[in-house]
């Protein structure tokens, strides 16, 4: 984490929707027993490209003045190429859409060029653990009024998560 944040904040700034990208190599303790990249780390280091983006949009610097947070309220994740030790992984993170209360992130990791997993995360910003609605952060970067309609793969996305019943029901 200290690395990526330390050369985030080093980088070229960037805009809200550009494409960030961040790179490392996957570790042997990033590992499972079958050789690979644990699922549950793509998610922890999905982190670190959220971060990222945070610092080179000018996010991060914001939550700090606000004294807000940053929180995950729903994912999907697609695993299509394993990811072994030492291999060097190229993330790359993008807001693609946003409505009245979440961020809508898109993330993937490649291995020489080819995608390895990508991911879909509802995000948001946080005060006093409630939800700090999108126009107010916009407000809040000096962007009023900023708008992304998500497009349409993650509008499905949104509308079936909504029809999943809440708490979980088991059959």
């Amino acid at each position: 984490m200290a690395s990526v944040l330390w050369k985030a904040r080093r980088a070229p700034a960037t805009q809200f929707t550009d494409v960030t990208t961040c790179s490392f190599y996957c570790h042997p303790w990033d590992m499972d027993h079958f050789i690979e990249m644990n699922n549950g780390r793509h998610l922890t280091l999905y982190d670190l490209g959220r971060f990222d983006l945070a610092v080179k949009c000018g996010l991060w610097q914001m939550l700090k003045e606000q004294k807000w947070g940053l929180v995950v309220a729903g994912s999907s994740v697609r695993f299509r190429k394993r990811i072994f030790a030492f291999q060097k992984i190229t993330m790359k993170t993008q807001l693609v859409g946003i409505d009245h209360r979440w961020f809508y992130i898109q993330q993937s990791m490649e291995v020489k060029d080819e995608p390895c997993s990508t991911a879909l995360f509802r995000t948001g910003v946080t005060e006093k653990g409630r939800t700090v609605l999108t126009d107010k952060v916009s407000l809040a970067m000096n962007v009023p009024g900023f708008k992304l309609t998500p497009p349409d793969w993650v509008q499905d996305w949104i509308d079936a998560d909504n029809e999943r019943p809440w708490p979980p029901e088991f059959l």
